[in-house]
């Protein structure tokens, strides 16, 4: 299946430019022949802590909606990082939805940025479970930028949930471009699994992006890379290729659990 990934900037405080933004590249990707897109972390309000506060909202109304209504105009999955309001929590997100424009998964990002200036904590209650999802031959497991960083996170998903390729949602800022980058590589690597990140550029407050998205094979070969502006790339997935890198060198299961406490 061919999937797509969305490199964007985002209007800060602004849901229904990001909106358009979405209709925009989705219709790109549905004309590439793209299966599945996958857009950034908070591709609703942008990212700063103050605007997604004032901005985020539940969602009967709104983003996801408008989410759907593209997935369905347009028969194409869309996955994106948003904002989810639940009582009196607010969530950084990822959805899914599906090509008929049904919300169809879901998952709260686990692992919080809790570092100044940022300080995600401030904001979000952290989410306690992992999710992933099927969608035609393969299983996809979701992550959200600061989960790269743990990498128990993606074993857990592919030694529990037989996932085949991970989707990474993220706002990775200039600072640490080389992390994200290696960081996404290794994760495809040790887990010889895919690894499809959409990351922001542009700017929100005093907060760069450094873009780079990636779809990263089984081995680890970069199969598509964006640079540092506004970007769609494309590449067609395979889980023939996941089961023989898997096969051929069968590291996943000559795991010393014994020895790992």
């Amino acid at each position: 299946m061919k999937i797509a990934v969305a490199q964007i900037s985002c209007a800060l405080g602004d849901p229904e430019a990001n909106l358009s933004k979405v209709h925009d590249f989705s219709r790109r990707a549905k004309a590439a022949g793209a299966e599945l897109i996958v857009f950034p972390e908070m591709t609703d309000t942008g990212y700063s802590m103050s605007v997604i506060q004032k901005h985020a909202s539940d969602w009967t109304t709104g983003f996801v909606r408008g989410l759907q209504e593209i997935a369905r105009e347009l028969s194409i999955a869309i996955v994106s990082g948003v904002s989810e309001r639940d009582g009196s929590s607010i969530y950084n997100s990822q959805v899914l939805i599906d090509a008929k424009g049904d919300l169809v998964a879901k998952y709260r990002k686990t692992h919080l940025y809790a570092v100044a200036p940022v300080e995600e904590q401030t904001c979000f209650a952290p989410g306690n479970s992992f999710a992933s999802f099927g969608l035609g031959c393969l299983k996809f497991g979701f992550s959200i930028c600061y989960d790269l960083r743990f990498p128990e996170l993606y074993r857990k998903l592919v030694t529990e949930k037989n996932v085949d390729a991970f989707i990474i949602s993220s706002a990775w800022p200039f600072p640490r471009v080389e992390h994200w980058c290696v960081l996404a590589q290794a994760r495809a690597i040790e887990n010889q699994a895919y690894v499809i990140a959409s990351n922001r550029v542009g700017k929100d407050n005093e907060l760069w992006f450094c873009g780079r998205s990636a779809i990263i094979d089984p081995r680890g070969v970069v199969i598509a890379a964006a640079a540092d502006r506004e970007e769609l790339i494309h590449a067609d997935l395979s889980q023939e290729l996941v089961g023989s890198v898997r096969q051929r060198v069968q590291s996943l299961g000559h795991r010393r659990q014994d020895l790992y406490g």
